[in-house]
């Protein structure tokens, strides 16, 4: 036998120096929930994770970032009582992001990342992405203002990168547009460009408070059944000015991360959602899987579908734990 492919397994050595995939600390980004009290609140589905203050959220960063995780992605969890109809708290200069933002670039400036969430769902009354009618229709073209004025209050507070997830059609032009008129050219865009609708969200709407209080997304996000809709829509905000391109859900999605690593020379980011960190630590906790390893695994092969970076509640133990180098 000429040809054995067990030649170039014989030894971790041997592995390492073909493997054709690998995952560091600067291809993860680490999610953020930020609430205006303080200290911290545990999130029950998603152990590990918790709803922070400004100053908490800074302290966890600290740690992270002499670890390696250098990029952050920030979630507002504001009160109850600042959410309206028209999620006006948003585009508060004085609101928990961009105060949670002012406080990372003033403690770590360039050494950190640091990215920002631009949606509506966690500061409306009715937890839709945006504005709705009196028959409670989604409108789009009424909502694109309010996101690009959010994004310029993330901006004008020193934030990296706006990633807009709403979903709206013509959102990363009306923010692009916005930020450029204002002098924030060098502000970076990362667009949940193909963001499906389903089950995978759970535990992050109990985290960001998030629900929608009547109906679904399905009007704005995307049907899980389609692949060419979603490489459309990617190739569409990248002519809207998108810098980088995320998709959502990670491991459902595997085909559309490849498929559009081959059509689009952008930065492809994939985001390995709540559920799919939850359920792994559930069955973790049950015995029923090696929760680490597969967890890396699943990074793993969301790094070899051809993802760039990864948004992953695991980023944070997969330092401290040495799953990755």
């Amino acid at each position: 036998m000429l040809n054995r492919s067990r030649r170039l397994r014989t030894s971790l050595a041997m592995r390492n120096l073909v493997a054709e995939t690998d995952l560091r600390p600067r291809h993860l980004i680490q999610p953020h929930f930020v609430q205006p009290q303080a200290g911290s609140t545990e999130i029950s589905s998603m152990p590990g994770i918790v709803n922070a203050s400004v100053e908490e959220t800074v302290r966890q960063a600290e740690k992270d970032l002499k670890k390696g995780l250098a990029s952050v992605l920030l979630f507002g969890v504001p009160d109850e009582a600042a959410k309206s109809p028209d999620a006006s708290y948003c585009c508060d200069h004085a609101g928990v992001i961009p105060q949670a933002v002012r406080a990372l670039k003033k403690a770590f400036g360039s050494d950190l990342i640091v990215m920002t969430d631009v949606c509506l769902c966690g500061y409306t009354s009715h937890g839709h992405c945006g504005l709705v009618d009196e028959e409670g229709v989604v409108q789009n073209d009424q909502t694109l203002p309010i996101l690009a004025e959010m994004a310029l209050r993330h901006a004008e507070a020193g934030a990296d990168v706006a990633a807009p997830s709403d979903m709206m059609d013509g959102r990363v032009a009306a923010i692009r547009t916005l930020l450029d008129e204002n002098g924030f050219t060098q502000t970076s865009i990362l667009s949940y460009a193909i963001k499906h609708a389903g089950a995978y969200y759970g535990p992050f709407r109990e985290a960001a408070h998030s629900s929608p209080k009547f109906g679904d997304r399905k009007s704005y996000q995307m049907d899980p059944r389609n692949a060419r809709e979603g490489l459309r829509d990617a190739l569409l905000d990248v002519e809207e000015g998108a810098d980088m391109l995320m998709i959502k859900p990670a491991l459902p999605n595997l085909d559309l991360i490849w498929r559009l690593r081959e059509a689009q020379l952008a930065p492809i980011c994939a985001y390995h959602v709540s559920s799919e960190f939850s359920s792994v630590k559930a069955a973790d906790r049950l015995g029923w899987v090696n929760g680490d390893q597969l967890m890396y695994e699943h990074l793993i092969a969301i790094r070899r579908a051809g993802a760039d970076m990864i948004v992953t509640y695991a980023g944070r133990e997969a330092v401290e734990k040495g799953w990755i180098s």
